[in-house]
């Protein structure tokens, strides 16, 4: 199995940048895929990106598509996630999730085995 570490969380104005980190020890990080997802508080979890087996390039929601990044370093194991033009609906705990088997829903929750303690993100209006 895989363990995961986000890092990065914090406070920040509207508009404002951060950069979070996931990182992955334990079996072969290139065996799986790796996602954000992030939830408010008496909100569902929700999907914000994922990697997958079938695209070259990362699956965005489209509430956060053209101002979230994600980037992977396996030599690190570790995938960061480049927040900017950053809103207070984005206020949430972010997760990174990991599986190690196809699936064409990439955007449910339960379809990861793995997932990391959470960074808490505040962003102020």
């Amino acid at each position: 199995q895989v363990q995961l570490v986000e890092s990065g969380g914090g406070l920040v104005q509207a508009g404002g940048s951060l950069r979070l980190s996931c990182a992955a020890s334990g079996r072969t990080f290139s065996n799986y895929r790796i996602s954000w997802f992030r939830q408010a508080p008496g909100k569902e979890r929700e999907f914000v990106v994922a990697t997958t087996w079938t695209t070259s390039s990362p699956l965005y929601a489209d509430s956060v598509k053209d101002r979230f990044t994600l980037s992977r370093d396996n030599a690190k194991n570790t995938v960061y996630l480049q927040m900017n033009s950053l809103k207070p609906e984005d206020t949430a705990v972010y997760y990174c999730a990991a599986r190690s088997s196809y699936t064409s829903d990439y955007q449910r929750a339960a379809n990861y085995a793995y997932w990391g303690q959470g960074t808490q993100v505040t962003v102020s209006s």
